[in-house]
This record gives C-alpha cells, structure tokens and sequence, in this order.
C-alpha cells in the first residue's frame, strides 16, 4: 500500500486531479481490504474512510473538503446508518449529485428498490475476495 494516501486530504488542492473516494463503513476488515484494491490499481487514489453517515455529512459539508467522485456506503453503521445518510445526501443540493454506490453484505430486492428510487449509482454487494472488488474499481474509475 505504499504509496497510497488514505488520510484526510485537509484541502481540495491536494486533489490535482487524482481519483478520490469516501468510504463509509464501520468494518475494519472492509476496510483494509477496500483500501488495498485501490492501492493494487493505482498509488494516487485518494481514499478517506468514515465510520458512519453522521461522520460522512460532517466531512462533506466543511469547505475545505474536497467532493469525492464516488462515496462507497455501507448500509450497516452504528451512529447513523447507510439508509440514513442516504436519504440526507440526496436531500442536500450541493451533496446530492455526488454518485453513491450502496456498498454492503446484505442486498435485497427491497433494498434495491429503495435505494434505486434514491437515486443511488450502482448497488453492489461486499465480495469475498480482493480480485473482484479490484476489478470493479479499475472499471468504475477506468484505470
């Protein structure tokens, strides 16, 4: 993972450009292993990870913070859950058109109809192995 920066960017000048991602999940597991797909694609991906949705819409809202290109949501949260976040990102006119990827262990049929009507990107479910996630990432960012 050397290379990679996965710490808070602190200004959006820093961006130059490089791919950068919000990770919402409270699992350190899914964590590491999101963080190490990035890193097997390319060192400049910038990935900062939030614990829960209440975190997310604190990072979002200062001006200092750069907009992702994509926030990764995980459903399951403790604080404010992914559905949560969910509903006041797509509430908020300035957050609102950043693309959201449902990000979880437990995709329902429900759920994707839920979500769909919230507008989000694309659901996908947690994989098992680094290979598919890695995969998945080289496509969504075309690297």
């Amino acid at each position: 993972m050397s290379g990679t920066k996965f710490e808070y960017p602190g200004v959006k000048d820093l961006m130059n450009g490089r791919p950068f991602l919000l990770l919402a999940d409270d699992d350190e597991d899914d964590q590491i292993l999101f963080k190490e797909a990035l890193a097997s694609i390319h060192s400049g991906i910038i990935c900062i990870v939030a614990n829960n949705g209440k975190e997310v819409l604190r990072l979002l809202r200062q001006d200092i913070f750069a907009k992702p290109d994509f926030i990764f949501l995980d459903l399951n949260m403790p604080i404010m859950d992914g559905m949560a976040c969910l509903e006041l990102l797509k509430k908020d006119p300035v957050l609102k058109e950043i693309p959201v990827i449902i990000y979880s262990t437990t995709i329902t049929e429900l759920l994707l109809a839920q979500t769909k009507k919230l507008g989000v990107y694309i659901t996908i479910k947690k994989p098992d192995n680094i290979d598919y996630l890695t995969d998945f990432l080289r496509e969504l960012l075309e690297l």
